[in-house]
């Protein structure tokens, strides 16, 4: 794998590159091995203002809004172009800033990125409105118009892929974008922005602001010349958002945390179930906002379930993530390790049967690093605080249940609502349980099954709003009502 050479980062705004107002910079670290990748200007209120000002003037006064669809979708399609020849080195920073395998950031995440900027610059050519009737003699009919600026605010754990489900999405509407990405992961953000230019966006329309999480955060949300605020990330902070939208009535969409319940019947094909049930809780480390990290197994096969993930669990040995062969990688940052080490002690505390895992690990030849076994609880509770609340890591928690109607009742016993799966050979079965959950994806004799033609988004505290398909344009327009009268 080539290692490319990052300089160090600078904030984007109104098409220039420029420090940071008070020249604060942070650094990126490397979670395989501790190291500093580069320095990331810290932005502060002041640079925030900048950055909406420029967003403001280009949604207002510039071409962009006003431009032809064609040619707004002319220049998606031309980033796509350019991530694509970039592919490597996209890959490249979004595993040496993450962590994750870039097996994965290779043949996953970027090309599901190119995937999403063609998609919506098709997209872009097909918002129309309709034709109304009315009893009086008149035309009437509606248009889909663009927000104004929305502010686009990302997690680390996708850097890449939960940017443009937003960005691109925004900017094929007519919007200008403001982008604030994890304080922790800001690479493949600043490549982007160099991609946009490149293309030829006009200055103003893509700006990102990197720096400090929740001070940012709160900036951008309280902003009374940003319209809308698409996030991603954990639902206290989701919450914080909205309290803070409220006073300027923001539009929000609201993609949150996770406990999503993976069901194995005993009918079901367990070879298939057991590979789904494992990579739907160990992909990407756990450090995903729909990971199965509830896994629920018929009694009649749980200690069957339970040896044979364990078995397999004890197996992935975590290794470096530019190794094309390494499955799993190191957490994202120190805080998740914290958070991870802390919730298994929780659930050892609680009782729970530790099968895997459980403590971290150094590979051969490190002394440092961000790596965590995977962990694997069997004999959980669903009261369990290891199976309310989100870790966002590889510890994977097996419920029991004897009846179908249990199953439901346990799997929707949570705050969250954001994806569950279902494995049985029984299709009544299966839309039955399908149709029952609480949750705004259901994956049948499968899990973690993603495309830029399909809703994702939540129930309950997992969100609202719906990211990717054409549904998500409702989350970056507003319906116009013309009336014309012709008496």
């Amino acid at each position: 794998m080539t290692a490319y050479v990052i300089t160090e980062g600078r904030l984007y705004i109104d098409g220039k590159w420029q420090d940071a107002a008070d020249k604060q910079t942070a650094a990126t670290v490397n979670p395989a091995d501790g190291s500093e990748i580069t320095q990331i200007a810290q932005a502060s209120e002041v640079d925030t203002d900048l950055a909406v000002d420029a967003a403001r003037r280009a949604f207002d006064e510039g071409p962009w809004p006003r431009m032809s669809v064609h040619e707004r979708a002319r220049l998606l399609s031309r980033v796509a172009d350019l991530v694509e020849r970039d592919a490597d080195e996209m890959a490249y920073r979004e595993t040496v800033d993450m962590g994750k395998p870039i097996m994965f950031s290779s043949t996953v995440d970027v090309p599901i990125a190119i995937q999403l900027l063609r998609y919506y610059a098709g997209i872009a050519t097909q918002l129309d409105g309709s034709t109304r009737g009315a009893e009086t003699p008149t035309l009437n009919y509606t248009l889909r118009r663009p927000l104004g600026v929305v502010a686009a605010i990302t997690p680390f754990n996708f850097p890449l892929l939960l940017a443009l489900t937003k960005i691109a999405p925004a900017l094929a509407a007519g919007n200008t974008v403001i982008h604030k990405p994890s304080p922790v992961t800001p690479l493949t953000a600043l490549k982007m922005a160099e991609l946009f230019a490149e293309a030829g966006f006009p200055d103003g329309v893509v700006n990102v602001i990197t720096g400090p999480g929740v001070a940012l955060g709160e900036a951008l949300a309280k902003h009374p010349r940003i319209n809308k605020v698409a996030f991603t990330g954990s639902t206290e902070v989701g919450k914080a958002i909205i309290r803070n939208s409220a006073d300027t009535l923001k539009k929000v969409t609201m993609e949150l945390g996770g406990k999503s319940p993976h069901i194995i019947f005993a009918d079901a094909d367990l070879d298939s179930a057991l590979e789904y049930a494992f990579f739907g809780i160990f992909y990407n480390k756990g450090e995903i906002c729909a990971a199965g990290s509830r896994l629920l197994v018929e009694r009649s096969i749980y200690e069957e379930v339970v040896q044979r993930l364990a078995e397999r669990a004890r197996a992935l040995i975590p290794g470096d993530p530019l190794d094309p062969n390494t499955l799993f990688g190191p957490l994202a940052h120190q805080g998740q390790f914290d958070k991870v080490s802390s919730y298994v002690q929780i659930g050892r505390d609680e009782g729970a049967r530790l099968v895997a895992g459980g403590e971290p690990y150094t590979p051969p030849g490190r002394d440092s690093g961000l790596y965590y076994l995977p962990t694997i609880f069997a004999d959980v509770d669903n009261h369990m605080r290891i199976a309310q609340e989100e870790i966002f890591g590889p510890v994977l928690g097996i419920i029991p249940f004897s009846t179908v109607e249990e199953a439901i009742e346990i799997a929707n016993d949570t705050e969250y609502g954001l994806a569950s799966g279902i494995h049985t050979r029984d299709l009544k079965k299966a839309l039955t349980v399908a149709h029952a959950l609480q949750s705004g994806t259901t994956w049948i004799n499968t899990y973690n099954k993603y495309d830029s033609t399909t809703p994702y988004g939540g129930f309950k505290s997992s969100g609202f709003g719906r990211e990717c398909g054409p549904e998500s344009m409702e989350s970056y327009t507003q319906i116009k009502s013309v009336w014309v009268d012709i008496s």
